[in-house]
């Protein structure tokens, strides 16, 4: 796929063959018969009929079901109800499945997916010294193939846990080869992707003044799967520029980084400053009023719970939110510390809330905040995701005319049957083994529990050389030990 440094062809040419083969190889264990399985194998058909199974459709009007299907049509939601008939339709079995919208992961950087687990033990310290922009960190080392194959594998690992969308943070626009090869990366993974530009690292980046040249390529319809918005510090300056272009605007908010929380955040907020647009990342340190700000001037959060307990970010801030008006969505941030699945988010999120709430109860304190329910988690990690991407028209959401981003989780297995909550299994039982089919806009990416189309062992091959020439690089030791602790 690349040759030293450059692509083998040009753009129109990198198709999804690299990687995803558009064949059905990879269902070939399907019971549906004969041309019903060709048809579910290459995707063909233009109605799928989801039979049977139990639906969380996130939409207050059509509600839940203990036993409903799911037709689609094209790419779209067409209807969710009880004994569907649809004439011509691939019927796929959901009995024993959950079926419900997408996750959302709304923060993520995507290329570092090269580096998973590399500082398991790790602090924020250690990730800005090894990782992440500095000058002897790995970023500035990634050639425009590594910034690729890490994209690509990233967004394929988010598809194969069920997360359909990702807004990636995308802090490897070293240069503008850089930004071509993550863009074509997330094009052929066949996720959602709001790739929110932010500048990489070394001498030849281009940020921000190759925007336009990227938004003239590659983001000329609104109606296509990898769409564009803008990061930088909450300064006015770079919010301006990402309003320049009327795009949304993703900044990291960290109590514990200097200078990271603007000291006139208030006074930003009361010349309009703030505004819709914008979502907050971690904003861990936010007082009661600043969260309370946020909800007034239609702003979001995004919570990386896990990360933030783990690397000391500042405690989470969920509670504060949920005090003032505002719902936070979740995060995975980076995969150099933590796994990056929905079902980990969300766990993480119930247990810190509720153990906060808890403690204060145990000690006594009345009037206390309501705990969180296993459906409010989801709720974050799928419509209120949706809403903070600004893409809650297209997904988070079961809804007819909505696009079909839509995820079935297995039910009859060990570690969930008999199902007898159907949220509690989700957020407290269930793991990324139970992913057993993902829809991105009607298309099929994951069937059977295999990642449609997926040469797996050249992605791995792939991945693995980039992130020996980059460990290389920075001398590190490659090694089943745990050398990783804070501090390095």
């Amino acid at each position: 796929m690349w040759n030293d440094g450059k692509p083998y062809s040009a753009h129109d040419q990198m198709v999804r063959r690299d990687f995803l083969k558009a064949t059905g190889a990879a269902i070939a264990t399907s019971a549906l018969p004969g041309a019903a399985h060709e048809a579910l194998a290459a995707n063909a058909s233009p109605r799928i009929l989801l039979k049977g199974g139990c639906v969380l459709s996130f939409d207050q009007a059509l509600g839940d079901f203990d036993k409903a299907d799911v037709l689609i049509e094209g790419k779209r939601i067409a209807a969710v109800g009880r004994n569907l008939a649809a004439a011509n339709a691939t019927v796929i079995d959901a009995t024993g499945t959950i079926v419900l919208p997408g996750f959302i992961d709304t923060h993520h950087h995507l290329y570092q997916a090269l580096l998973r687990n590399i500082q398991g033990n790790g602090l924020l310290a250690d990730y800005f010294r090894d990782i992440a922009n500095g000058p002897k960190s790995a970023t500035p080392f990634f050639r425009p193939q590594d910034a690729y194959i890490g994209g690509l594998s990233g967004a394929l690992r988010s598809l194969d846990s069920g997360v359909t969308t990702i807004a990636d943070v995308s802090q490897v626009n070293n240069s503008p080869e850089h930004s071509d090869a993550l863009i074509h990366g997330f094009q052929q993974s066949g996720a959602r992707i709001v790739y929110a530009y932010t500048s990489g690292a070394g001498p030849d980046v281009k940020w921000p003044q190759d925007l336009e040249r990227l938004l003239k390529r590659y983001f000329s319809s609104s109606d296509q799967l990898v769409t564009p918005a803008f990061s930088g510090s909450v300064n006015r300056d770079m919010l301006a520029t990402g309003r320049k272009y009327g795009m949304r605007i993703w900044s990291h908010i960290v109590e514990t980084l200097p200078n990271s929380f603007p000291k006139d955040f208030e006074q930003m907020g009361a010349e309009g400053v703030l505004r819709s647009d914008t979502v907050y990342i971690h904003f861990t340190g936010a007082t009661p009023k600043q969260a309370k700000l946020v909800a007034d001037t239609g702003g979001a959060v995004s919570a990386a719970v896990p990360i933030e307990m783990t690397m000391r970010h500042g405690m989470p801030v969920v509670q504060v939110c949920l005090d003032n008006g505002l719902t936070p969505s979740l995060s995975s941030d980076v995969e150099t510390s933590m796994s990056a699945d929905m079902f980990t988010m969300m766990r993480s999120c119930f247990l810190l809330q509720r153990a906060m709430v808890n403690e204060r109860s145990i000690q006594g304190e009345k009037d206390l905040p309501k705990l969180l329910t296993a459906r409010d988690v989801i709720a974050m990690a799928t419509i209120q995701g949706a809403r903070d991407c600004a893409l809650d028209k297209k997904v988070g959401s079961l809804t007819p005319g909505k696009e079909a981003d839509i995820v079935m989780l297995r039910a009859d297995t060990i570690d969930s049957f008999p199902l007898n909550n159907a949220y509690g299994a989700i957020v407290t039982g269930m793991d990324t083994s139970n992913v057993d089919t993902v829809m991105v806009a009607g298309k099929i990416v994951k069937r059977h529990g295999r990642l449609v189309g997926v040469d797996l062992a050249r992605l791995r091959k792939e991945a693995t050389q980039a992130r020996d020439y980059i460990a290389g690089k920075m001398n590190w030791p490659i090694s089943v030990i745990d050398s990783s602790t804070p501090g390095r």
